[in-house]
C-alpha cells in the first residue's frame, strides 16, 4: 500500500530533473478561502465599502439627522466656490512641495553620512535613532512641540533669549506656524525614507566606486554620476510615498495650530474633518475627499510617467 507524499518544491524539482512528470499539487479551495477570508473581509469593510459609500454620498445632501437628499453636483460646486476649501488645497500643495523636498534631502544626506566609513555599532545606533521618531504618535509629538514652540514659555524662545533674540510667535504668525508644522512633520516622517535610502545605497556595488576612483572621479562627481542614477528606483518609490503621505497631512497642523492663524495652515484633510463632524456636511466632505483622492492618483501617475525618462533600472 503506497503512501502519497506531500508535494513540495524539492519533490517537483526532483521529478522534473529525472525526466518524469511533476505531480500536481492538491487543491483545497476551502482552506485557501479560510486563510484569505480575514484579509478580504477587512479590506471590504474598512476600505472598499467606505470608498463606495463616500463616492455615492458626494452626490447627496446629508447631515446624519435627516434622510439623504439627492444633490447632483451641488457639493462639488460648493467645494470650488468655497474660499476656505481653495485656500486649504493651495496650502496642501505648497506644503507637499516643501515637505517632500526637505524630507528627501535630509533623508538622503543622512543616509550618505551613515553609510560612510564608521564602526558598525555606530552605524546601527544612528539607524535606530533616526528611525525612532516614526514610531511615535503624531498627536503626542505635535502636543510636545506645541509647548516647545510656545511664544511665552516655550524652550525654543527661552534658548533664543540667551542670545538676546526677542520672543518669536512661532504658532501665532503665518510664516512661523508653517515653518513649525513643516519641521515637526519632516522630523517625524523622514526616518522611513532614510531607511529606504540606506538600502538603496548599500545595494550599489563597491566595485563601481573603486573603478570610478581609479578614473579620478571622487566626491560630488561620484554622487552625481554613480550614486544618484543607481538609487533612482529607490528615489522614485520614496518620492511617491512621501507625496501621498504629505497630501494627507492632518495631525500636525490640527494639534499645533488648528489650521490657524486664520487659514494659514489649514489643509484639505482638515476641511474634510471640519465639514463632516463640525458642520455635518457629509456630502461636501465626501466631495473634497474624492477630489483629494483624484489629485493623489494624478500626481502618482505623473511620477511613474516621468520615471520612464529619469529612473535608471540598470
Amino acid at each position: 500500500m503506497s503512501k502519497t507524499l506531500p508535494v513540495t518544491g524539492s519533490t517537483r524539482a526532483v521529478a522534473i530533473a529525472s525526466g518524469g512528470e511533476a505531480p500536481k499539487p492538491t487543491k483545497n479551495r476551502a482552506l485557501i478561502w479560510v486563510f484569505l477570508a480575514p484579509t478580504v473581509i477587512g479590506l471590504g469593510l474598512f476600505n472598499f465599502v467606505p470608498i463606495i459609500a463616500s463616492t455615492v454620498l458626494a452626490f447627496f445632501h446629508w447631515d446624519v439627522i435627516t434622510p439623504p437628499q439627492f444633490a447632483g453636483f451641488d457639493n462639488f460646486v460648493w467645494m470650488f466656490d468655497n474660499p476656505t476649501v481653495r485656500v486649504a488645497f493651495l496650502n496642501t500643495i505648497g506644503f507637499v512641495i516643501a515637505a517632500v523636498v526637505v524630507q528627501l534631502a535630509v533623508a538622503l544626506g543622512l543616509a550618505l553620512l551613515v553609510q560612510s566609513k564608521m564602526p558598525n555599532w555606530l552605524r546601527s545606533f544612528f539607524r535606530s535613532a533616526l528611525f525612532f521618531p516614526l514610531i511615535l504618535s503624531a498627536a503626542s509629538v505635535s502636543l510636545i512641540m506645541a509647548y516647545l514652540f510656545n511664544q511665552e514659555f516655550g524652550l525654543v524662545n527661552q534658548f533664543l533669549g540667551l542670545f538676546g533674540i526677542e520672543k518669536v510667535g512661532w504658532l501665532t504668525t503665518g510664516i512661523g506656524a508653517k515653518v513649525v508644522v513643516l519641521l515637526v512633520y519632516v522630523w517625524q516622517n523622514f526616518g522611513f525614507t532614510f531607511l529606504m535610502f540606506i538600502g538603496g545605497i548599500a545595494g550599489v556595488p563597491r566595485e563601481v566606486y573603486e573603478a570610478s576612483s581609479i578614473d579620478g572621479a571622487t566626491g560630488w562627481k561620484q554622487f552625481r554620476d554613480i550614486t544618484l542614477p543607481l538609487i533612482s528606483p529607490t528615489m522614485l518609490v520614496a518620492s511617491v510615498m512621501a507625496i501621498i503621505n504629505a497630501l494627507q497631512i492632518f495631525d500636525q497642523p490640527w494639534v499645533l495650530t488648528r489650521g490657524g492663524p486664520g487659514d494659514e495652515t489649514r489643509t484639505a484633510v482638515m476641511v474634510i474633518y471640519e465639514s463632516a463632524f463640525r458642520e455635518l456636511n457629509f456630502g461636501g466632505a465626501s466631495a473634497v475627499g474624492i477630489v483629494l483622492t483624484l489629485l493623489i492618483m494624478l500626481v502618482t501617475a505623473l511620477q511613474f510617467q516621468l520615471s520612464k525618462r529619469y529612473v535608471f533600472y540598470g
